[in-house]
């Protein structure tokens, strides 16, 4: 069979009703006599809560109820770990998750403490100043080291300190690699924190029918199952008395996988508790302060070279920022913990973490989870030893690359998914030769840039390369169904937050059925429809939830060409699928459309063989045996002004492998958002708290995203080494442009201030705090 579907350049199904307004959204569930929320959130980052007075609240008129911590019975508990702590050996691991509503004690700021239900949002908004609250404030922890050391106060006093967690992996033996080496680069890397800034912020609405006992939830989740099973599991209901919903979503990128949000919890209680819908949407406010965070990290890192610039160990002890609670386990950190190897053949490393509990806002995966600090560590390593080996910055990472023949390469370091973390396939080398030749590598260093200097400008280069753990388990599900209208029916449990799932999904089972993709009806996000699923995270959804929808279409496709071999008395070797069609080949006028052929599939009368399965559907489910590894290679070139430090960046190109491509238009797509928000991250956003534990810039006013001004045109291209792990071939690409923008950003920096001695070891940075590494005002 040709291909005529997988990999074109298709426009994206989902387009038209999201261009003309017709796209759901969770704040568009408008439902008779539904009530409204809004929360009391502590402005305190850490303080006893002595005495809670809402009697006020409730004689406005308006308000139907107000909820405290006490309020809610036994419904009030701590939410569940997310992730279990990994198998690794030692390992110390303090569970603590985040609780519905705070008692006793905040311990961050935006924390919420009480609950208002009314007839409108306004009024909700207004009857939290009726509620009068006694606090006791207490010292806020917000210091990585300071939080460690014995006199520091105590977030979570019955642990006896603040650590989180402490992990020690190795393999090899560094202190001996130490020994051997020519060159040992020992650095102490910052990357602190930011956040999503979805365009959606979070929303939930929940209906409760009494009479049919079935509660209806529309959430803004990445994992609607999941939501499901928790919210049966926390009300007493039967999973099949719980229907999740999630409709379109204004960017998910990791803080939607977040399970379970405080708000997630209450609404759909009082929803019950009362017998009407509620609902409550995030505002931007808020956002900065109750949706989960990422990325403070700090590593304290030494890595040894030979005099030719292999690696021949690395030994790195990070401190990971966990926020007040950690809800989602030791993902984040083991990532970074892992994609500290990176592309790289690394024989001997000792990896140390100590996740600390501090009282900011929740940390759990945003974009790249964990995977940009490690790749900061190790690429920015290879920058300093190229400059003191005097080697290209290309051929040192040439040098260190695993070759081809090396795969599957075992790193023995554990991963996110609690196997040792393997490499299924790669080939850098070409990826690194295609980025050198369209960037004009080359060319750029050797001519335009000293004419440049010349001219008294500013201008570097910057490349670096990653890896990208995608596709990791446990599973998802598909069904493929005919329907006897002739169009094609695809219902997986994963929800889609703006990837392209309505068109990618389609375009797989167009390839098997020989059905146009605007012929086929995708349904994602909606438990009644698909019972199981783990959700949309990890750049998991093209592989695992892709290859069950691959696997279902092709068992309806051995359904269509049996039934079709009988309707025709015609081998099935004979008959081909298209158009919506099966066709006897060499006998045009012999066919019969899906439609019809569906319809004698599933027959009103008469006797059908034993064993005979009615319909033209099949569901089947996808779990990977670990996860696919993509790669690639980022170059940019920059131009700074050396007076203000402002940038603009010239080019920006990314070189990417993730297998075969389904469609290289919604590829380019999630690529160009990616390294937007990359962009962000390095350059431009920073969350920045003060001693007393308060957010110091959440709005957008003061945060800083980069606008179609400041992020370039992208250009793209692609490389193709296939999985074995899949039958597709197939590899993530979600975070693939965000991971590693911030080591490019201090590549390229550093090059086009060539005549100025600094480093930067930081990010994210911006015109500001570049100016101050440069002229040494730290």
């Amino acid at each position: 069979m040709t291909t005529r579907y997988f990999g074109e350049r298709i426009k994206r199904n989902e387009d038209p009703r999201l261009l003309t307004g017709q796209g759901l959204f969770v704040d568009d569930v408008d439902i008779p006599n539904m009530l409204h929320v809004a929360f009391l959130r502590s402005p305190y980052a850490h303080a006893k809560i002595n005495n809670i007075d809402v009697s006020q609240a409730l004689e406005r008129e308006g308000v139907v109820a107000v909820y405290t911590a006490n309020d809610l019975g036994d419904y009030w508990k701590p939410g569940p770990l997310l992730v279990s702590p990994p198998p690794v050996k030692d390992i110390v691991f303090n569970q603590k998750t985040q609780v519905p509503l705070a008692k006793d004690k905040v311990k961050f700021a935006g924390e919420p403490i009480a609950m208002v239900v009314a007839e409108s949002r306004y009024i909700a908004e207004d009857a939290l100043a009726d509620i009068q609250i006694d606090y006791e404030p207490l010292s806020a922890v917000v210091d990585l080291e300071k939080a460690l050391q014995p006199d520091s106060t105590l977030i979570h006093e019955e642990i006896g300190s603040n650590i989180a967690a402490h992990v020690v992996q190795t393999k090899g033996d560094f202190e001996s690699a130490k020994n051997k080496a020519d060159l040992i680069i020992k650095r102490r890397f910052l990357y602190d924190h930011g956040c999503a800034a979805a365009m959606e912020n979070r929303g939930i609405v929940a209906e409760w029918d009494k009479r049919a006992g079935r509660l209806t939830v529309w959430d803004t989740t990445q994992a609607p199952v999941v939501i499901r099973n928790g919210l049966a599991g926390m009300l007493g209901l039967s999973e099949r008395q719980v229907r999740v919903i999630a409709p379109f979503i204004g960017g998910g990128f990791g803080p939607k996988i977040m399970m379970f949000y405080q708000e997630e919890v209450l609404v759909p209680w009082a929803a019950m508790k009362l017998n009407r819908p509620v609902k409550w949407i995030e505002d931007r406010a808020e956002n900065f302060v109750a949706t989960t965070h990422e990325r403070g990290q700090i590593h304290d890192a030494e890595i040894a070279f030979d005099k030719e610039g292999h690696i021949l160990g690395v030994h790195d002890v990070f401190l990971h920022d966990t926020g007040a609670y950690a809800p989602y386990g030791l993902t984040v950190p083991l990532n970074s913990q892992a994609n500290v190897l990176g592309l790289y053949e690394i024989k001997n490393y000792y990896s140390e973490f100590t996740a600390v509990f501090t009282n900011k806002t929740i940390v759990t995966p945003y974009r790249g989870a964990g995977r940009q600090h490690g790749v900061f560590v190790i690429e920015r390593a290879l920058d300093i030893a190229a400059k003191e080996l005097k080697i290209d910055r290309a051929e040192i990472r040439r040098r260190n690359f695993i070759k081809p023949e090396q795969f599957p390469y075992d790193n023995e370091i554990i991963y996110q998914d609690f196997a040792p973390i393997v490499y299924d396939s790669g080939n850098y080398e070409p990826l690194l030769d295609m980025t050198l030749e369209k960037i004009g590598y080359h060319k750029f260093i050797n001519e335009i840039q000293p004419k440049l200097r010349a001219e008294g400008k500013h201008v570097g280069i910057g490349l670096v390369a990653y890896v990208e753990g995608t596709g990791i388990g446990p599973y998802e599900g598909a069904k493929v169904q005919v329907m006897s209208s002739g169009r094609v029916s695809v219902v997986t449990g994963v929800g889609t937050q703006g990837q392209g799932h309505f068109t990618s999904f389609a375009q797989i089972v167009a390839e098997q059925l020989g059905v146009a993709v605007d012929k086929i009806d995708v349904v994602t996000g909606d438990t009644d429809q698909f019972y199981w699923g783990a959700g949309t995270f990890a750049s998991r959804g093209a592989v695992v939830a892709g290859n069950a929808i691959h696997e279902a279409a092709k068992v309806v496709r051995k359904k269509i060409l049996k039934l079709a071999s009988e309707h025709f008395n015609a081998p099935e070797d004979e008959l081909e699928l298209e158009d919506g069609f099966v066709k006897v080949q060499d006998i045009p006028r012999q066919s019969i459309s899906l439609g019809e052929l569906a319809g004698k599939a599933n027959p009103m009368r008469g006797a059908v063989k034993p064993g005979t399965e009615p319909g033209l559907e099949a569901t089947n489910y996808f779990g990977p045996e670990r996860g696919a590894t993509a790669s690639g290679i980022h170059a940019m070139i920059v131009e700074v002004n050396p007076d203000t430090m402002q940038i603009k960046i010239q080019k920006y190109l990314v070189v990417h492998d993730c297998g075969r491509v389904i469609n290289p238009l919604i590829l380019d797509g999630q690529i160009h958002g990616g390294v937007a928000q990359g962009i962000g991250n390095a350059f431009y956003e920073h969350l920045k708290y003060d001693e007393n534990g308060q957010l110091l810039n959440g709005t957008f006013m003061d945060y800083h995203l980069p606008t179609s001004l400041e992020v370039p045109r992208i250009e793209t291209a692609h490389g193709e080494t296939r999985s074995p792990l899949n039958e597709m071939g197939v590899k993530g690409a979600g975070e693939a442009g965000a991971i590693p923008v911030g080591p490019l950003f201090a590549q390229a920096l550093e090059d086009a201030l060539h005549n100025v001695d600094f480093e930067i070891l930081e990010i994210p940075i911006n015109s500001n705090r570049l100016w101050e590494i440069v002229n040494k005002r730290d």
